[in-house]
């Protein structure tokens, strides 16, 4: 947050050393991440004149990527540029805004009984609500092959909904690493008749699997990807400028590839969660982790919500925002529940 004009310049500053120095805010609720599902929930608490801050690192899961697709009316907008947007709407309501990170939560039996939550931030500012909305997302970890996240959200992908267009008609490597990933090569193939399954860690094809890939024209090697090595190239598909040959070296001849298709493990970033007296569990499919929660967001730790990849491993930007609406509203409606109870035990 900015210094008001009237502070005089000489004002020690708050550090995170000196807990005496700390800013302290309060609000009826805190949001923790500052993607679409936390910003759309910080829109409509507020526009129900709730009392919203919203602590953000600046460090969105798509950053990596120039353009998201899928968003309607925003068509290929730059990721950083739709939450700048976002961010500049939700200020517009009141909203406020700590940048960094929050480093440690708890439900303090001292604060009063409506401020049940404390969070110290990176920033030497502690922060008391009364509920809390995990939008903390996901980490997409990679195989860990040499070079292969250096082209991620470009060349290296994982959703051929997100980015799929835009490699259409090229050729695609599938580098596999679960049964999922059989899956993956089928979706990728009705963008483009040059896909080839390389089986990597995944489980050799089963007879559905097999019959799949020679159905669809999938071409399958069975080997172990060592690299991925990348070039300039004056062919290809592009989007404007030069494109890039990938070159993997693999137990067997090296092969070339204008893109690739990999499925990470999608882990939840849900430590603060956890310090809330959570529990992260492991997602059905075995593809990552996420924060248990029920369809309309809450948990199962009182007065803890969870929007967006948090809770969703494969929303995107729309079905994450979409999330964060929702849960807003019913944050919102169960407060006023919240206060009818709490008047009439009076």
């Amino acid at each position: 947050m900015s210094e008001s004009c009237s502070t005089p310049q000489t004002q020690p500053q708050p550090t995170p050393q000196n807990p005496q120095s700390r800013q302290k805010l309060v609000a009826e609720v805190a949001i923790i991440g500052g993607g679409a599902g936390g910003l759309a929930a910080s829109i409509a608490l507020a526009r129900s004149l709730r009392s919203v801050i919203v602590i953000d690192a600046g460090s969105p899961r798509n950053a990596p990527s120039a353009h998201a697709h899928n968003v309607l009316g925003h068509e290929g907008i730059n990721p950083l540029e739709l939450v700048a947007k976002g961010r500049r709407e939700a200020e517009a309501y009141g909203v406020q805004f700590v940048d960094g990170s929050v480093i440690s939560a708890h439900n303090s039996a001292q604060a009063t009984e409506s401020l049940n939550f404390v969070l110290e931030t990176s920033v030497a500012t502690t922060i008391e609500a009364k509920r809390i909305i995990i939008a903390t997302g996901l980490t997409d970890v990679l195989p860990d092959i040499p070079g292969l996240a250096d082209g991620w959200g470009e060349t290296v992908l994982h959703c051929p909904y997100c980015h799929g267009y835009e490699v259409r008609g090229q050729n695609i490597g599938i580098i596999g690493t679960t049964a999922i990933s059989y899956h993956q090569a089928m979706m990728f193939s009705q963008l483009s008749d040059r896909v080839t399954f390389l089986r990597h860690t995944a489980p050799a094809p089963d007879e559905a699997q097999g019959k799949m890939l020679e159905t669809l024209g999938i071409s399958y090697v069975d080997a172990t990807v060592e690299a991925v090595e990348r070039s300039a190239t004056a062919t290809g598909l592009t989007q404007g400028g030069t494109a890039t040959s990938l070159t993997l070296r693999i137990n067997g001849p090296d092969m070339t590839f204008d893109a690739l298709a990999v499925g990470p493990y999608f882990r939840a970033n849900g430590e603060i969660f956890e310090q809330l007296g959570g529990v992260v569990v492991d997602h059905p499919t075995g593809l990552g982790s996420s924060i248990p929660a029920e369809a309309n967001g809450a948990t199962d730790v009182p007065g803890v919500w969870a929007v967006g990849n948090s809770t969703d491993i494969v929303a995107m930007v729309v079905a994450s925002a979409a999330s964060g609406v929702m849960v807003g509203a019913q944050v919102n409606a169960e407060l006023i529940m919240s206060s009818v109870s709490q008047l009439a035990v009076s």
